[in-house]
């Protein structure tokens, strides 16, 4: 069956298929480091999924998916209980797929597609016309979809590595961060400029947003969460959040 249980241990590279489906609900549940042959599609149907990368943070809610290229190590955490699809494409065969990660919004035809594929049986016969045509539908969708602003590139210079510690607490200033980690406000800018294509400040407010959306989707008060995030009120927060989603917070968890 496609559908895991918790407990059920899996790894699609060994099922020789051109594609393989799952389906989930699992809640506090983290993945721990690991890495496919195959490329990964993940989309969670409720709650929200946390993946780290290589110096690399995606955050997944609801109504949206992730695609993870072959080789590429990572993360997925859940805290609480999410229900989710996944599907693995052998790249030899798919080579149309895309070979960066990204978060892209699901419409409603790639969300449908998306759950036949992922309930399919392992056997199935990807050659037949239903299924190709099913294959060809999803990877169009995917690959016309709009992209979300959900991922954050870390730095790896090792004089900012503390803010891997704890991805929950928002980022200091520039000028408190600098004297925090014993360097120059010049010398922080340096370091992101170089290994984010970002200044400290849109580094920080991106870092804002991926957790907005995490305390958002598991569903934190709008309130709480702007105050948290240090907006001086609910709307900053709005209009700060709809100017890098093009969405309302109301809107886009709709």
């Amino acid at each position: 069956m496609a559908y895991l249980a918790p407990n059920d241990t899996f790894n699609p590279d060994e099922l020789g298929a051109a594609m393989v489906g799952i389906a989930s609900l699992l809640g506090n549940h983290d993945s721990g480091l690991h890495q496919h042959q195959m490329g990964q599609l993940l989309f969670a149907k409720k709650g929200c999924i946390r993946i780290s990368l290589d110096g690399l943070l995606c955050l997944l809610p609801s109504s949206r998916a992730a695609w993870i290229p072959p080789g590429i190590k990572h993360r997925a955490e859940m805290r609480q209980v999410v229900d989710y699809r996944s599907l693995y494409f052998d790249l030899g065969q798919f080579p149309a797929l895309p070979s960066e990660v990204k978060v892209i919004e699901v419409n409603a035809l790639l969300r449908a597609v998306l759950e036949r594929l992922a309930m399919a049986d392992f056997d199935t016969d990807w050659q037949q016309v239903r299924y190709a045509n099913l294959l060809s539908v999803c990877i169009e969708e995917m690959n016309q979809a709009r992209q979300e602003p959900l991922l954050l590139v870390f730095p790896l210079d090792r004089r900012v590595s503390c803010l891997w510690e704890n991805l929950e607490q928002l980022p200091l200033p520039l000028n408190l961060f600098a004297q925090q980690i014993g360097a120059s406000e010049k010398t922080v800018s340096r370091i992101f400029q170089r290994e984010t294509g970002m200044s400290y400040q849109d580094w920080r407010q991106q870092w804002r947003l991926l957790r907005a959306v995490e305390m958002l989707a598991e569903k934190g008060k709008l309130s709480e969460t702007a105050s948290a995030l240090g907006f001086a009120s609910d709307s900053a927060f709005i209009a700060f959040f709809k100017s890098r989603t093009g969405k309302t917070p109301r809107a886009y968890f709709s």
